[in-house]
């Protein structure tokens, strides 16, 4: 039986029923607030942070001198941690705004298709490469300090669009540790992602797979590269491993039980193929994570 850990911080946000978007825009020197979750979308600005470790979900990783990161993902929990940053100089700009500023029908709208998809993507957080934040630096810049109410709102529209332009920006946490489902045109990827979700504890062939499809296993194993951007085979393990970093984060579970309980087949090669995709042990990522979680 899962013994569950809740111990991350559900933020209640400033962001009133009546404002379009908040936003704080800061000079620090540390970054102290600790790992945490809301159902607002977030976009977060970083400058003058390298070494910052930035973990969104179950991605850890550390930013140079400037981050931007995109999070729409529902109770996706998410920090900024110190870490071996030492400058003393850093703003941060935050900008919180509810999912009902794109009222139904508006998000649907052929012209905000762009805009749609990126906030899509971003449930399970999205950070831009340099050029977009180069882009749209001057609008970030100038927005906390605009007058008017609706010239900034228009300028948060043109500030997301701008992004939803980046064809490059790098997906961030796994879509089983957010709880989210992997989006695909295609009816027959969607029917191998279900069954891959249903099944994944279990020991899946390649030849079932292309049963399910009607297709011969090298014709299978071509067409899923192909509309999937990586193999059969790895796409099962970031399933696997984003189940076992939800676990290792949520429950008191052991390496091993959760080795066995997520489709791994021993714990030498869990451990193997965790240290290589996540750079430490399942052990030391559990260890990081509750720190976070614990400071005050």
């Amino acid at each position: 039986m899962s013994s569950h850990v809740n111990n991350i911080i559900n933020e209640i946000t400033p962001l009133s029923d009546k404002d379009c978007f908040y936003i704080a825009d800061r000079r620090k020197s540390e970054f102290t607030y600790p790992l945490h979750s809301h159902s607002e979308y977030e976009l977060n600005y970083v400058e003058n942070a390298a070494g910052v470790k930035r973990i969104v979900g179950d991605s850890v990783e550390v930013i140079g001198n400037w981050d931007l990161t995109l999070i729409t993902g529902d109770d996706l929990e998410h920090v900024w941690e110190q870490h071996e940053c030492t400058s003393r100089n850093i703003r941060e700009i935050t900008i919180q705004f509810s999912k009902d500023l794109f009222f139904d029908n508006f998000i649907h709208k052929n012209q905000f298709s762009s805009i749609k998809n990126m906030l899509i993507k971003a449930q399970k957080g999205i950070n831009f490469p340099m050029e977009t934040i180069m882009r749209v630096y001057p609008m970030l810049d100038k927005l906390s300090s605009e007058e008017s109410g609706f010239h900034a709102v228009m300028n948060l529209m043109h500030i997301l669009y701008e992004l939803s332009l980046c064809e490059n920006c790098h997906t961030l946490a796994s879509s089983s540790f957010a709880q989210t489902e992997d989006n695909t045109d295609s009816r027959r990827v969607k029917k191998i992602y279900d069954y891959i979700n249903a099944h994944y504890k279990e020991d899946i062939r390649l030849e079932e797979l292309a049963n399910l499809v009607g297709m011969t296993p090298v014709a299978f194993s071509r067409f899923f590269k192909l509309r999937a951007g990586k193999t059969i085979s790895e796409y099962i393990i970031d399933i696997r491993l984003g189940n076992a970093t939800r676990l290792l984060v949520d429950t008191t579970n052991t390496i091993s039980e959760i080795c066995y309980e997520c489709g791994f087949n021993n714990v030498s090669n869990f451990n193997r193929i965790f240290k290589k995709r996540k750079e430490c042990s399942p052990k030391v990522f559990r260890e990081n994570y509750r720190k976070t979680k614990l400071i005050v």
